[in-house]
C-alpha cells in the first residue's frame, strides 16, 4: 500500500507546505462561515418576533446580534480574501487549466460577498433611522445573499468532486465547456443542502450556547431565556433534517465516489457483507486495528441489504487512492461527525419533549451543560465534514482528472513555509482581535443592562432600537431595559 513516506518521496517538495497552508486557512475560515451564512437569518427571526409582538427584549437581542454579525463579517473579509488568493498562488496548475470550467462559482461567491456587505451596512444603519417594518424588510435579502455565496463555493467544490461539463482535446485541455453542467454536477445538490443546513444548525447552537452559559451562571431573566430559545429552536428543528441529509450524501458518495466512500469506511477489499468499523485505524496491509467492528452493517447502510457490494480501496492502483493515514483521517472525521450528530438529535428530542409537554425549557442543569457545548461540537462537525470531503478525494484535486501534485505551485518549499508562518501569525492576531471586540461589546452591554451605561456614554446597541430615546421619554414602555448582557 502507498505509505505517507512513499507519497512524500514521489511528490514535489512544495506540496506539503502548500497543503498545510491551504488546510490551515480553510480550517480557520470555516469557523466563521456558520455565523456568516446563518446569523443574519437568526437575527431576522428575532427581529420579526420583536416587531410582531412589540417586544423590546427581542429587538434588543436582534440589534446586538447584528453588531456581532458585522464584526464577524469584517473578520471573514480577511480570512476569505486570503483563501481566495491561495487558490491561484498555491494551485496555479488547477486554475490555469480548469478555471474556465468551474470558475463561475467563485464569481458568484464574489458578487454575493459584495452584495452582502452592502446589505449589512444598510441593516446596521437602519436601526433608529428607518421605520421598523421598512428596516426589517430591507434586512430580509441578507440570508438570501449568504445562500447565494454558499451556492458559488459549493458549486466549485462539488465540481472538483464530480467534474463534468467539458470534453478534453488531444492535449488534455478542457474544451466545449457547458457552464450549466459544470455548476449542477451530480454532487452539487447533496453537498449544497447538507452544507447549508449544517451552517444554520451550527449557528443556532453557537448562539444558544452563549445564553446557556449565562443560564448556568444564574441569569434566568427573560433576556437569556429568549436569547436561548429562539436560536436553539431553529437548531433543534434542523438537527433531524441534517441527519437525513447526511445519510443521503453518504449514499451519494457511495455511488459517485466509491473510493472516497471506501476510505471513509476503511473498506480494503471489494465485497458484500462488509462490516462497519467505528473508529479504528487502517494498516498498510489493509487490516483495521482497533475500533468497534459491527458485522455486515456497512453493506446495509450503503444499500439497505447485507448483499450490497462495497468497492474497496484495493480496487484501484495505489497511486490513485488515499494512503492508509489519509483513509484513517477521513474515517475518524466521518465517525466524529456522525457521533456528534447522533448526540445532537438526542439533545433536540429532549428539548422538544419538554416543550411539547410543558411549553417550557428543560429544568435539568445537564441539559444546559450539553447545550453550552453543542455549539463547539457543531463547529467540530463542520471541520470534520470538510476533512472528509477534501482528504477523501486524495490524491486528486480534480477527481480522476488532475492530481494535487500536478496543480501545486513551483514556488520553493522554504518560501511556502515562511508564508505559512506569516499567515498563522496574522490569523492569531485577527482572531484575537475578533474575540477582544466581542468580549468588550459583551461587557458594555452588561453595564448598560445594569444601569451603568450613562457613565460610559450611550452605545449603539445598548438603547432600545426604535422609538424615542430614554432621555426624551424616560417612562415610555418601549424604553424598558432587559437585564442580562450576554450577546
Amino acid at each position: 500500500m502507498n505509505t505517507a513516506a512513499h507519497l512524500l518521496a514521489d511528490t514535489p517538495a512544495q506540496l506539503l507546505p502548500a497543503r498545510e497552508l491551504m488546510a490551515f486557512t480553510l480550517a480557520s475560515h470555516i469557523l466563521l462561515v456558520p455565523l456568516g451564512v446563518a446569523l443574519p437569518f437568526v437575527t431576522l427571526v428575532m427581529h420579526h418576533r420583536g416587531l410582531r409582538k412589540a417586544d423590546p427584549t427581542a429587538l434588543l437581542l436582534a440589534r446586538r446580534w447584528s453588531a456581532v454579525m458585522a464584526v464577524q463579517f469584517a473578520v471573514g473579509i480577511v480570512t476569505g480574501t486570503v483563501l481566495s488568493f491561495e487558490f491561484g498562488l498555491l494551485w496555479p496548475g488547477m486554475m490555469g487549466r480548469w478555471g474556465d470550467v468551474f470558475g463561475l462559482g467563485f464569481g458568484v461567491e464574489a458578487w454575493a460577498f459584495f452584495l452582502e456587505a452592502i446589505l449589512i451596512a444598510i441593516y446596521l444603519y437602519g436601526w433608529r433611522r428607518l421605520k421598523p417594518w421598512t428596516h426589517f424588510w430591507l434586512g430580509v435579502p441578507l440570508p438570501l445573499t449568504a445562500l447565494l455565496g454558499a451556492f458559488g463555493i459549493i458549486a466549485a467544490n462539488s465540481w472538483m468532486n464530480t467534474p463534468q461539463g467539458f470534453t478534453l482535446d488531444a492535449s488534455g485541455n478542457p474544451v466545449d465547456v457547458s457552464v450549466q453542467q459544470a455548476v449542477f454536477t451530480p454532487m452539487f445538490g447533496p453537498q449544497y443542502w447538507h452544507f447549508v443546513v449544517a451552517m444554520f444548525l451550527t449557528a443556532g447552537y453557537v448562539v444558544a450556547g452563549v445564553y446557556a452559559v449565562g443560564w448556568l451562571r444564574g441569569r434566568r431573566d427573560r433576556y437569556h431565556r429568549l436569547g436561548f430559545t429562539v436560536p436553539f429552536t431553529v437548531a433543534a428543528i434542523l438537527t433531524p433534517v441534517q441527519f437525513v441529509l447526511g445519510d443521503n450524501i453518504a449514499r451519494q458518495i457511495f455511488h459517485k465516489q466509491p473510493v472516497k466512500f471506501a476510505a471513509a469506511e476503511l473498506v480494503w477489499d471489494t465485497d458484500t457483507h462488509v462490516p462497519e468499523y467505528l473508529f479504528g485505524r487502517l494498516q498498510e496491509d489493509g487490516t483495521v486495528k482497533g475500533g468497534l467492528k459491527i458485522p455486515q452493517l456497512d453493506s446495509i447502510l450503503a444499500g439497505f441489504s447485507p448483499d450490497t457490494e462495497v468497492t474497496g480501496l484495493s480496487s484501484v492502483a495505489a497511486d490513485d487512492r488515499p494512503t492508509a493515514l489519509q483513509a484513517t483521517i477521513v474515517h475518524w472525521a466521518f465517525d466524529i461527525m456522525a457521533t456528534i450528530g447522533s448526540v445532537l438529535i438526542l439533545l433536540a428530542l429532549w428539548y422538544g419533549w419538554c416543550w411539547l409537554r410543558r411549553r417550557d425549557l428543560p429544568r435539568s442543569r445537564w441539559f444546559f451543560r450539553c447545550a453550552a457545548v453543542a455549539g463547539v461540537a457543531s463547529l467540530l462537525t463542520v471541520e470534520c465534514g470538510w476533512i472528509t470531503t477534501e482528504v477523501g478525494r486524495q490524491p486528486w484535486i480534480v477527481y480522476q482528472n488532475m492530481r494535487v501534485s500536478e496543480a501545486v505551485t513551483p514556488t520553493a518549499a522554504a518560501s511556502l513555509w515562511t508564508m505559512f508562518g506569516i499567515v498563522v501569525t496574522v490569523y492569531v492576531l485577527v482572531f484575537g482581535a475578533f474575540l477582544t471586540v466581542v468580549l468588550k461589546m459583551r461587557s458594555r452591554w452588561r453595564l448598560a443592562d445594569s444601569g451603568s451605561a450613562p457613565a460610559l456614554g450611550e452605545g449603539p446597541e445598548t438603547d432600545t432600537p426604535y422609538g424615542p430615546r430614554p432621555e426624551a421619554a424616560a417612562g415610555a414602555p418601549g424604553n424598558r431595559r432587559s437585564p442580562g448582557g450576554e450577546l
